[in-house]
């Protein structure tokens, strides 16, 4: 039996059990440091709560410790993942292989050798290759790339099938392969390694060719739209994919209520279709307040991007921005009104948008909504008659998922059995025996039982039957009833807060690495050593020095991007594109007049970014 995994992002401890409420079968959070998103850290007390919640449901917590390390932060390293062991975290997500070394040395700090280990999309996953070494080090499960097409990942599972891979399906997503994005760093002194990037892919840029001809001018170039793959779950199932991971480490809980609950009403629909094969990884049924619908909240509108290989339209030209959900075109224009002609319905508040005929994305606020007859609160410049409109702040939506949206309960089915002295109450491994007199029930006892039974209101359960022996004829007193029901859930709940995976995939003879086999290895010379930022990390890859670009700077690309703009053009010949009509190479300009050089590696379907 596959046990599939909704893998949900938390900003804070109200947005994990957001999700946890809203089916998530694993939350995954930042802690205080040394997590990809700075600004989204978290205490271990909050995280140890969160733990507490989500074991309830045999859900699990992965905590981001997946930045590249310096020297002077080690220690502290070490001793924050082993107070993450003791609140009782799942795992941990890695980028930095020194937390490989410091594992094995135990040095100083808590053993944390059973913490199970994840390789984060950090760590650049593209090849089988990758994942196998990977897995020979000593990662349980590795975070794929989100560029690869479902025949890449299921070519991986082929040949690496023991590893779990973990999919991206939903949210942002970065032009540049995770880990070798080095822009930010150069430009503004904010390493994405270090969590602190400056999102320079979502900036304006002109395009130039080799003669500075302008090709295109103030567009978001690199901006992609954001990553939707509800209506493809079982297509990345089938290829061998088993946790399927929401971005949002800072989306609030709204977002997270409403995209995990969509995409584990779909995982749910497809396991009622497969029940034999495939289940849960948690337990728990939801049920919600609401219709989840993914276009009401955050995005720039979505795209499978590389899902069945090399697409059109994945980037957002005009707007880094959120568009929203299209919800009509404008119709009739007055002073301070206009209708939109459309099915939607709108309410005071709404926050809508469009592109103008300058191709920027304008928007405003509904002041008060009269059947499709919008008042803004001031009519905006550049509305013309026949644009679309998009609404990128639904207030009905919203507040409809700012107060309790779902509910999420365990099924328990009791057995009520007879015993020397007494009486016996059994659900899902547990039994609780009491001592009470045999008396015979002037009435059959069958339903005041089931309505004792039933009383478990403010717990994690639900009673979804209660089975007696057939000739079963005895009275059981309401207080014994209702005292061995609160014993049973007592312990369900004690045996989930201690619940904790397997230990990680460690292989007891691991490797050796050195300088000179990295050179032909998967992880590539411009790859990996290019983020090696302590002393132990030299010690792991056997490398001459420390060499990562937030201290020695580079020669080598500022991103690496699959999304191509030679292709985006339709200039590329190798797809069908018509020939390019510039001289090469092409050149990215900032406002400010910062120049990045753009290299086409067609051999490997790649765009190179350089600095000038």
């Amino acid at each position: 039996m596959t046990k599939l995994e909704l893998l949900a992002p938390a900003k804070n401890l109200e947005c994990g059990i957001a999700a946890i409420d809203h089916g998530a079968d694993a939350v995954y959070i930042g802690a205080a440091h040394f997590g990809a998103r700075a600004a989204a850290g978290n205490s271990v007390d909050d995280i140890r709560q969160l733990c507490r919640y989500a074991h309830q449901f045999e859900a699990r917590v992965y905590v981001t410790v997946n930045t590249i390390l310096y020297d002077h932060e080690l220690e502290a390293a070490q001793q924050l993942i082993g107070d993450l062991y003791d609140a009782g975290v799942d795992a941990i997500l890695v980028q930095d292989m020194a937390v490989l070394k410091m594992k094995d040395e135990k040095l100083k700090m808590k053993d944390f050798s059973s913490l199970s280990l994840h390789a984060s999309t950090q760590t650049d996953n593209r090849s089988a290759e990758k994942v196998r070494w990977l897995r020979d080090i000593g990662f349980r499960r590795v975070v794929l790339a989100r560029e690869l097409s479902v025949e890449e990942i299921a070519d991986i599972h082929r040949q690496v099938p023991d590893v779990e891979l973990e999919v991206f399906v939903h949210g942002a997503l970065c032009v540049s392969y995770s880990g070798q994005c080095y822009a930010s760093q150069y430009l503004l002194g904010r390493s994405a390694n270090r969590g602190e990037c400056g999102q320079v892919c979502r900036m304006k840029f002109d395009l130039l060719d080799a003669d500075g001809r302008e090709l295109e001018h103030q567009r978001y170039l690199l901006s992609l739209k954001d990553l939707n793959q509800s209506d493809h779950l079982e297509e990345l199932i089938l290829a061998g994919a088993t946790s399927f991971k929401i971005e949002g480490r800072l989306k609030d809980a709204i977002y997270v209520k409403n995209v995990v609950a969509a995409y584990s009403q779909r995982l749910d629909n497809f396991i009622a279709r497969h029940p034999d094969a495939y289940q849960r990884a948690s337990k728990g049924r939801c049920s919600y307040s609401f219709t989840p619908h993914l276009k009401k909240t955050f995005n720039r509108g979505f795209t499978t991007y590389f899902l069945h290989g090399r697409q059109p339209d994945i980037f957002s030209p005009d707007t880094p921005k959120a568009m929203g959900e299209f919800v009509g075109t404008v119709k009739e224009l007055r002073r301070d009104s206009f209708n939109v002609a459309g099915t939607a319905t709108f309410a005071n508040g709404d926050g809508l948008c469009f592109i103008n005929d300058n191709r920027e994305l304008e928007g405003f606020r509904v002041n008060r909504a009269v059947g499709n007859r919008l008042f803004p609160y001031q009519m905006p410049q550049h509305l013309r008659s026949g644009m679309a409109l998009y609404r990128n702040n639904d207030v009905a939506f919203e507040k409809s998922l700012s107060k309790n949206s779902a509910q999420r309960k365990i099924p328990l089915h009791f057995h009520v059995t007879v015993t020397s002295n007494g009486f016996a109450v059994s659900a899902s491994g547990v039994t609780i025996d009491m001592a009470c007199p045999h008396q015979k029930a002037e009435k059959p006892p069958y339903d005041n039982i089931v309505r004792q039974l039933s009383k478990l209101g403010g717990t994690p359960y639900e009673c979804s039957g209660v089975e007696l022996p057939a000739d079963f004829s005895y009275f059981i007193p309401n207080s014994v009833l209702s005292e061995m029901r609160r014993m049973l859930v007592e312990r369900l709940q004690e045996q989930g807060s201690s619940h904790r995976p397997i230990s990680s995939l460690v292989t007891s003879q691991r490797p050796a690495v050195s300088s000179h086999a990295l050179q032909d290895s998967p992880l590539g010379t411009c790859s990996y050593l290019a983020n090696i930022a302590n002393r132990k990390a030299q010690q792991f890859y056997g490398a001459p020095e420390v060499s990562a670009y937030e201290i020695k700077g580079g020669e080598g690309p500022v991103m690496q991007c699959r999304h191509c703009l030679r292709y985006a053009l339709g200039r590329c010949v190798k797809h069908g594109g018509r020939r390019p009509d510039w001289k090469e190479p092409l050149f990215l300009r900032l406002n400010d007049g910062t120049r990045f050089r753009l290299d086409f590696d067609c051999k490997n379907c790649q765009m190179n970014v350089y600095a000038e």
